[in-house]
């Protein structure tokens, strides 16, 4: 299969290396300004992902949709206007991957919404947890590839197994997008309470945030199920503990006032949230505090306090 990953980040980088591993043909986008992609050109490496000779680095867009298959790995906020410029090209025979995790900040939109606005190609997206530190260091893990059409899914997670990572058939597009978005949002939280030495209530955070992602995915259509599957809860660990995580940083050093340079989908997720919870009556006790602390600068101890003010009620 020949594949191409648009987005020359962190997890695009790996995705390029995992697929060239598991034989297929595969090319990496990155625009010509980006300093990413001029690091690989200069060395094929990142730092964590050293890309052999047989990956294809390319600066243009129009090379890059050749192939059959493209895995789209950008920012999610920088979707739609990445969609614009593919509708410059054919896309008529094409399956599009979409492998990062968050929703519309503008629109509170899934991923592949915003796809369907622009073509009606197929359309799949690839989930889950793991990092790119511990993948090229060979420890597994299992993700989760989901789309409309069972054809794509099926043929996708045929040709993407490997040792390395078990991938499961999703049956909940909603679910899937919605829960894999919104972990995000839980991990800044995580991240809150290691910066004010709370780790000790993650078990709380873990199990009530599920509860409150549920209830949406349900509101949204969705199956409930999906939030304790791989897309939200499967996800948690390296998410809400790993000190890899990017949206976990983010929440100990936003409570310490420190600065952090990474890209943190929840940051964004969180006010997209805030949209379906509005849209749909939901309370999202957990993800407003995000909200709270990140928009409206609250002090987090306040706020996060303010959780166990709450009324008391049935666990579930």
């Amino acid at each position: 299969m020949k594949v191409s990953i648009i987005g020359c980040g962190r997890w695009g980088s790996f995705i390029t290396w995992y697929l060239n591993k598991t034989g297929h043909r595969v090319s990496l986008y990155g625009r010509r300004e980006s300093r990413k992609m001029a690091e690989l050109f200069s060395t094929r490496s990142n730092g964590t992902i050293a890309l052999p000779e047989s990956v294809t680095l390319t600066t243009k867009l129009a090379q890059a949709v050749q192939n059959d298959v493209l895995v789209i790995s950008v920012g999610s906020q920088g979707l739609r206007a990445l969609m614009q410029e593919l509708t410059a090209f054919d896309l008529r025979d094409k399956t599009l991957v979409m492998c990062m995790k968050g929703l519309e900040i503008s629109t509170g939109k899934r991923l592949t919404e915003i796809v369907k606005e622009y073509t009606d190609t197929k359309t799949a997206v690839w989930l889950g947890p793991g990092h790119a530190e511990e993948f090229v260091r060979g420890i597994p893990n299992c993700m989760v590839i989901d789309s409309a059409d069972d054809r794509v899914k099926e043929t996708l997670v045929e040709e993407f197994s490997s040792d390395l990572i078990r991938f499961y058939y999703g049956k909940d597009l909603i679910g899937n997008e919605i829960g894999a978005a919104a972990k995000n949002v839980i991990g800044i939280a995580a991240g809150m309470l290691d910066g004010l030495e709370l780790s000790s209530l993650k078990g709380a955070l873990m199990s009530r945030g599920t509860r409150e992602i549920a209830r949406l995915i349900h509101l949204e259509g969705g199956s409930e199920l999906s939030a304790y599957g791989l897309c939200h809860l499967g996800d948690y660990e390296a998410t809400v503990f790993s000190k890899y995580s990017h949206n976990r940083q983010f929440g100990e050093k936003l409570i310490k006032g420190e600065c952090y340079s990474q890209l943190a989908e929840g940051y964004h997720t969180v006010k997209a949230l805030m949209l379906l919870a509005e849209r749909n009556y939901c309370a999202l006790p957990i993800c407003t505090a995000v909200y709270q602390v990140i928009y409206e600068e609250k002090d987090a101890k306040k706020t996060l306090d303010s959780l166990f003010s709450r009324s008391i009620k049935n666990e579930f």
